[in-house]
């Protein structure tokens, strides 16, 4: 029997984390498992407002944390998913290579989305990759004292990224325009901290404020209003990686991946799908938003249910769900707050220095489970099924 190939796309904290976790569930034997990629190390994306604001991160090699394991670390970047033929065209260097799979695990994630907005795309920063932070960390080091920087967005990453800024440097004029009210998704008494913190740090809130163009030099609203920004951070939201809506998968007109409760693709099933790349359902049948707290359970969802699938035996069952949002507002400050299954507010919230804690402990325990990514394992037979597979010829063409 030839061996199960699986490829998993994009070594993010979901797709880490399911390529570690069918590591563990599956002989090597049996599986050919592939995770490509096309940086070395693994990026914290819920960290990346602290790099931006000078601070420096913890290398982590995927060397290191895959050694052993049985997952090959492929340095590359997707061009292309025919998922009729189910291969995948990736580059590395100057060659283009066609891997074919099996089983394909889509974990691309998502980038920053400009929303179409006149001048973001030439003028804005995003905190949404690695690269992004650093040309902004670069950006906000050549600003002088009393210059300004505007955060458009008053969601989680625009919250988190305006009080780093404003923490790391006092000496600038931090402002944040957000469409709706200062934190108005979050509870009374949670919304009441932010407002709290935003001004022991003196950053300015333009609530309702939408922001219709970005200039070198300003940002301007719906009503006409200019604010200066010497440097403005855009944080409205993600947008998903273009591939998957060039292929033959279903997808929503968002370019997400329409997937069942296993994180199974609905028109593929050789394909599944996981995190920002996926649109999954929770409790009461809403979509689970693009966040660190999807994605993780979506992983373990995907690779629980390709493992039970090969090896004969039971899916999983546990559908993901939330518990509590965690911010962090500066090094010294932070907001838990809790939430319904389904990701609405209560009144319960953590706030101040255990708050900061705690957000930290998170952190580090989503780096943890990308190492591992072995909670809640059942237990399987580790025999993979003999597969029905229909193998082409790979092509691999030099530039």
């Amino acid at each position: 029997m030839q061996q199960h190939r699986i490829i998993v796309l994009g070594a993010g904290y979901t797709g880490a984390i399911a390529a570690g976790r069918l590591a563990k569930q599956l002989h090597r034997e049996d599986v050919a498992l592939t995770l490509v990629n096309p940086e070395p190390d693994f990026v914290e994306r819920v960290r990346l407002h602290q790099l931006a604001a000078g601070q420096d991160l913890t290398p982590r090699p995927f060397a290191e944390m895959f050694a052993g394991t049985g997952v090959e670390l492929r340095l590359a970047t997707v061009t292309a998913v025919d998922a009729d033929r189910r291969t995948v065209s990736v580059t590395a260097g100057n060659g283009t290579e066609e891997l074919e799979y099996d089983t394909l695990v889509y974990a691309l994630g998502s980038g920053w989305d400009t929303q179409g907005v006149a001048g973001t795309a030439e003028h804005a920063h995003e905190v949404s990759s690695r690269p992004g932070a650093l040309r902004l960390r670069d950006r906000l080091a050549g600003l002088g004292a009393g210059e300004s920087v505007v955060v458009v967005g008053g969601g989680l990453t625009g919250l988190e990224a305006a009080t780093e800024i404003a923490e790391a440097r006092p000496d600038l004029d931090v402002a944040l325009a957000a469409r709706g009210g200062l934190g108005d998704w979050l509870s009374p008494r949670g919304s009441a901290h932010v407002r709290k913190v935003f001004g022991r740090l003196g950053i300015t809130a333009h609530e309702h404020a939408d922001v219709t163009a970005v200039g070198a030099d300003r940002v301007t609203t719906g009503d006409g209003t200019a604010l200066p920004a010497a440097v403005t951070v855009w944080t409205t939201g993600f947008a998903v990686h273009p591939i998957a809506r060039a292929t033959t998968l279903e997808v929503t007109d968002t370019g997400r991946i329409v997937v069942d409760a296993t994180m199974r693709s609905v028109s593929h099933p050789d394909v599944y799908a996981v995190g920002d790349a996926a649109l999954a359902t929770g409790p009461g049948d809403k979509p689970l938003r693009m966040s660190c707290a999807s994605g993780a359970p979506m992983a373990w969802q995907a690779a629980d249910a390709i493992a039970a699938r090969l090896t004969g035996g039971k899916l999983p069952k546990t559908a993901p769900r939330y518990f509590n949002q965690c911010i962090s507002l500066g090094r010294r400050q932070g907001l838990i707050q809790y939430v319904t299954a389904d990701d609405r507010s209560i009144g319960a919230t953590l706030t101040g220095r255990f708050a900061a804690g705690y957000k930290e402990l998170i952190c580090k325990a989503a780096v943890w489970g990308v190492a591992h990514p072995t909670l809640g394992l059942p237990t399987r037979r580790r025999h993979v099924l003999p597969t029905r597979t229909t193998r082409t010829s790979p092509t691999t063409t030099t530039a």
